[in-house]
């Protein structure tokens, strides 16, 4: 049996959201999971549920902004990795069931939930013992192979300076994420152009804090995926020294499905498959 849960969780700015769990009866391991730019946490329960089955707890966190959120992006609502880092992640960690305190506690995501989820690992370097990371890498712009690398900077440059001039960047017109809050964009961007985590407001220095997160993480990039091509991943386990990483590649004949940055999710049994048994 597996329970669907709602768990209201309120962030220590007020910002509220639900975490949507799906937890097996006696589950071997639990999972804190991260989403996409733009994508509301809904969206990752097939990969719940397949997760689930195998014996795993998931919980799906909610972006700011995004689905459950209280908040949307506006010229007077505002916020950045700070908000995520500090707030709304320590919120969604702390509203995990305490009777889980004795098994293994991992955390995920996909895109920039997987690079974030690796940042907050390293604020936390004791909590989390695995990571799983999907479709995800470094914005870094020398990672990107070929000219749409060379293009990267400009991107870059633009889309911070088209979000503070508009107040959001309404990034489904561009084909971009959703509605996004401009610290938000441009957070993402500096780090695109300089690969060094960080963000406005935030006093601790990320990627000496990704330096010290210790365990295994298993890395699954896409192999028609241009927004997290395999060296963009490399990129980013580059940046976790102390962690034993095992990196995948799924073809579409793997996955059933494209084997692009988002088909995955609506059919998510082999990654779910493939994390299960790296669990092993």
């Amino acid at each position: 049996m597996i329970q669907a849960l709602t768990l209201p969780v309120m962030a220590a700015d007020d910002h509220r959201f639900d975490l949507l769990a799906r937890v097996p009866a006696q589950p071997r391991a639990r999972l804190l999971w991260l989403p996409a730019l733009g994508v509301a946490a809904r969206h990752y329960l097939p990969l719940a549920d397949a997760l689930a089955a195998h014996g795993i707890a998931v919980y799906l966190h909610e972006w700011r902004g995004n689905g459950s959120s209280s908040l949307r992006p506006s010229r007077t609502h505002n916020w950045g990795y700070r908000e995520i880092l500090y707030h709304d992640l320590p919120a969604s960690l702390a509203a995990l069931p305490r009777d889980g305190a004795a098994m293994d506690t991992l955390i995920g995501g996909h895109s920039l939930g997987g690079q974030l989820a690796c940042c907050f690992a390293g604020l936390h370097p004791t909590v989390f013992q695995r990571l799983w990371l999907v479709a995800s890498g470094t914005p870094y712009w020398r990672t990107f192979p070929g000219p749409r690398g060379w293009t990267l900077p400009l991107i870059y440059r633009f889309l911070p300076w088209l979000a503070q001039r508009q107040g959001v960047l309404h990034g489904r017109r561009l084909g971009f994420g959703g509605t996004e809050a401009r610290g938000l964009i441009g957070d993402w961007a500096r780090v695109g152009l300089n690969n060094h985590y960080a963000g406005v407001g935030i006093t601790d220095d990320l990627d000496a804090g990704l330096r010290t997160v210790r365990g295994r993480a298993t890395a699954v990039v896409m192999a028609q995926d241009w927004l997290a091509p395999v060296p963009s991943m490399q990129g980013l386990l580059a940046k976790l020294p102390q962690v034993q990483a095992t990196l995948r590649v799924l073809d579409a004949a793997t996955l059933g499905t494209d084997a692009d940055h988002f088909a995955w999710m609506k059919s998510p049994q082999a990654v779910a498959t493939l994390l299960f048994h790296s669990f092993e």
